[in-house]
């Protein structure tokens, strides 16, 4: 990546609470030239104007327990500024809790100090950086999100009925209507309407999707 000096360098606060750190990253920030420290301190002496003063802010500490003013677990940050953790435990727990109060950046004890100036300028451009595990971590917590989202929602639905779950079930076999309605004593026209209303009830555009979607309630229910 170029290091030359951008129009406007990137501003970066470190809240760094580990000095011999911060000042390390003080001294390697400032000889490159797209890079500008805008101010340093630990985490007991936030400026209060750190939302117009910075465009990254740096820090070496995530207390979910205790965060700073400008994060909140339940609310992400709106802040114009893109936060970068820096030197932190694989934890994917932690990980988790500081994607939700708006972490952009999540950088463990192991990360080189390329690690940490690329990060500072990937975040800065709207990017998001963390370690390929805890990438997967975050994929696979949303999966699981969209997978019990799904069972509630499926959960929530009115149990078909035997005469609607026997209509499926022929469904399945790729019976018509007309094959249906022969079947089981019925109109075409009666089996027409309770199909309709078994896509309705089951939230789909198609018989095919029906049939999985029933199938798949049938499976929630037994595990």
């Amino acid at each position: 990546m170029s290091e030359a000096a951008t129009e406007s360098p990137i501003r970066v606060y470190l809240m760094i609470q580990n000095r011999l750190l911060r000042e390390a990253l003080g001294r390697l920030f400032r000889k490159r030239p797209d890079l500008a420290v805008v101010g340093q301190g630990d985490h007991n002496s936030p400026p209060e104007s750190l939302e117009s003063l910075c465009d990254v802010l740096a820090l070496d500490h995530f207390d979910p327990q205790q965060p700073p003013a400008f994060f909140s677990v339940d609310r992400p940050a709106t802040n114009r500024f893109k936060t970068v953790l820096i030197g932190m435990r694989d934890d994917p727990a932690q990980f988790l809790q500081a994607v939700r109060a708006g972490v952009r950046g999540y950088l463990l004890k192991d990360a080189s100090a390329s690690d940490v100036i690329s990060a500072i300028r990937a975040t800065f451009k709207g990017e998001a950086v963390c370690p390929p595990k805890l990438c997967a971590v975050l994929f696979e917590h949303v999966a699981q999100s969209a997978r019990e989202g799904q069972i509630r929602n499926t959960r929530r639905r009115a149990p078909l009925t035997l005469r609607q779950r026997q209509l499926v079930n022929l469904v399945a076999k790729g019976l018509t209507n007309k094959e249906i309605a022969v079947q089981l004593n019925l109109s075409e026209f009666t089996v027409r309407n309770h199909i309709h209303r078994i896509m309705k009830q089951v939230e789909v555009a198609s018989r095919q999707e029906a049939v999985r979607v029933v199938r798949d309630q049938e499976l929630s229910a037994i595990s």
